[in-house]
């Protein structure tokens, strides 16, 4: 049975009342913005909870509790959930075909007659470890560290190997493989259990440590289902997306695999996975030397940003696993280990090439914004579709393979030209902790500048201290002409914009066609309140929004 993904994932529970499940006495405990955590933990310690670790900066606890008990009335928690596990997303399987056609095919080398004066680039590589010794890695890694215990230079499934070599195998060493990023310096961390699960905290702990390591990338080849039509199936986390937001907010590229057909509840899928599909990742998905993409590729119309090569991989391989084939010529590469991993194929592939794109620009230009480098890496994909080899594929963006095939020649011709928006105040994509704060004096008026994007950003969220019985006026611009904008005013108890019941905590709201909203509030009760810019239809747009107090 050919397997191409190990992935699977934990599940959400929103209610403030614990599971009776084998692994709920491990929970997740989100802090409201407001919140002191010492007060929050008092309060759970006499519910007989015990702290394990405060996540701090990112805004959660993790505590162990008794099954059963109630949190029902706790100040200052946002949300509870048990923590489960993720599993890798792509095992790969066939013979080995060729080697590294997928370097040619993207254009990797293509801009150089000699290399270039590069920025070191630190890339962090959330996965299975690597073997450190391997002689395609050495001077590579920066650093490296395990979060489920063990070595991070010990890999026994070989994928976190792969990816690594894939990214940063040293290049024009007369051996080997030539790496895709020639000025990336790994961070590998381990978050891979022996019974290949990965547990979320493990997971958001590596984060934190990668960002604090100074990444600039973050690749996860990993991920977990994502469905909205059945709740019960769907694995979001809140703390996975307030990990992911800290990186965001800190200057980082996020980077993941879309997921594969073989952990989904259906063949081809027709939702990302998570991480994937959270705000401001960029979700891969395959696509073949053709042009096609694979029907294991999981589809998406939102959460899908690009399309890199994913079929007959050919990368660097834990020396320990290819010993076992002492007849193969190889050693230390893909081609000798186990069969599933002969002929690679999977997102778990193509996302660490988008991964060493996004390390690439960095290290050509430094100062450039985390999402300045994801916009460039899709406004210059090749679009899919039916010229390109692509049958299925719609010209222009579509759900199997986003805005197109990876080009890095013409990533790298785009930072001669004129720059996108660079937007300062993001990951603001929700009230509480996640929205970017705005002073206002009384009687003053601000202006802020940012942009929103439907597939990747369609919320900014900004957090603004209202006085009793003072006026606020509030006017939205958007810059692109048939931008549909809207416009809205959350009261301080909102925690969370995109929960249905929570509409009643609307002051006030502009829906009016087009990007132009405004409207004035007159507060009952001073507080913090939310001010949320959406788009509603497909594009991009810078905006100006204009606050005014009385």
């Amino acid at each position: 049975m050919r397997r191409r993904s190990l992935v699977a994932l934990a599940v959400l529970v929103g209610a403030l009342v614990v599971p009776e499940l084998a692994s709920a006495g491990r929970l997740a405990i989100g802090l409201d913005s407001r919140a002191q955590s010492s007060e929050v933990v008092a309060a759970l310690e006499g519910r007989g909870a015990r702290l394990v670790e405060n996540l701090a900066p990112i805004p959660a606890i993790i505590v162990e509790l008794p099954v059963g008990r109630s949190l029902a009335g706790i100040r200052g928690i946002r949300y509870v959930e048990p923590l489960r596990s993720r599993r890798l997303a792509l095992v790969p399987n066939d013979p080995f075909v060729s080697r590294q056609w997928y370097l040619t095919r993207s254009r990797f080398y293509e801009s150089w007659l000699t290399y270039p004066a590069f920025e070191q680039v630190p890339v962090a590589v959330i996965d299975s470890g690597a073997d450190l010794k391997h002689p395609e890695l050495v001077g590579r890694v920066l650093d490296a560290k395990s979060f489920v215990g063990g070595s991070p230079s010990v890999d026994p499934l070989g994928h976190g190997t792969f990816v690594s070599g894939l990214i940063a195998a040293s290049v024009d060493n007369g051996v080997g493989i030539a790496g895709l990023a020639p000025s990336a310096e790994l961070l590998v961390a381990k978050v891979v259990t022996p019974s290949r699960t990965i547990p979320i905290d493990a997971e958001v702990r590596a984060i934190r440590w990668a960002v604090d390591r100074g990444a600039r990338v973050i690749n996860m080849s990993l991920g977990g289902v994502r469905d909205p039509l059945e709740p019960d199936r769907d694995t979001f986390s809140r703390l996975e997306a307030d990990a992911v937001a800290f990186a965001v907010e800190n200057g980082v590229v996020v980077v993941a695999a879309v997921g594969n057909d073989d952990q989904a509840p259906a063949s081809p899928w027709s939702f990302a996975s998570y991480p994937a599909a959270l705000p401001h990742v960029l979700g891969v998905s395959a696509v073949t030397q053709i042009g096609n993409v694979p029907r294991f590729s999981n589809r998406d119309k939102i959460y899908n940003d690009l399309a890199a090569p994913g079929e007959q991989i050919f990368s660097t391989f834990p020396r320990p696993l290819t010993s076992r084939f002492p007849a193969c010529a190889d050693q230390g590469f893909s081609s000798c280990g186990p069969d599933e991993y002969r002929q690679a194929q999977g997102t778990s592939f193509s996302a660490p090439q988008a991964s060493a794109a996004a390390a690439i620009l960095f290290s050509l230009r430094p100062e450039l914004g985390a999402e300045q480098v994801t916009a460039i890496l899709e406004s210059t994909a090749i679009d899919a579709n039916v010229e390109t080899g692509c049958a299925a594929c719609a010209v222009g963006r579509d759900a199997l393979s986003g805005w197109g095939s990876l080009d890095v020649a013409a990533a790298i011709a785009a930072l001669s030209k004129p720059l996108p928006v660079a937007d300062r105040y993001e990951a603001n994509d929700d009230a509480g902790s996640r929205a970017a704060s705005i002073s206002v004096k009384s009687g003053g008026t601000r202006h802020v500048q940012a942009t929103v994007d439907f597939w990747d950003d369609q919320d900014d969220v900004y957090a603004i201290r209202l006085e009793k019985g003072k006026r606020v006026y509030l006017g939205l611009t958007g810059a692109v002409q048939d931008a549909d904008l809207s416009l809205a005013l959350w009261l301080p108890k909102t925690r969370f914009i995109e929960d249905v019941r929570a509409y009643r905590l609307r002051a006030r709201v502009s829906t009016k066609p087009g990007g132009r909203e405004y409207f004035s509030y007159r507060p009952a009760a001073t507080g913090t309140f939310f001010v949320q810019v959406r788009i509603s239809n497909p594009g991009t747009t810078s905006y100006r929004l204009r606050i005014v107090k009385g």
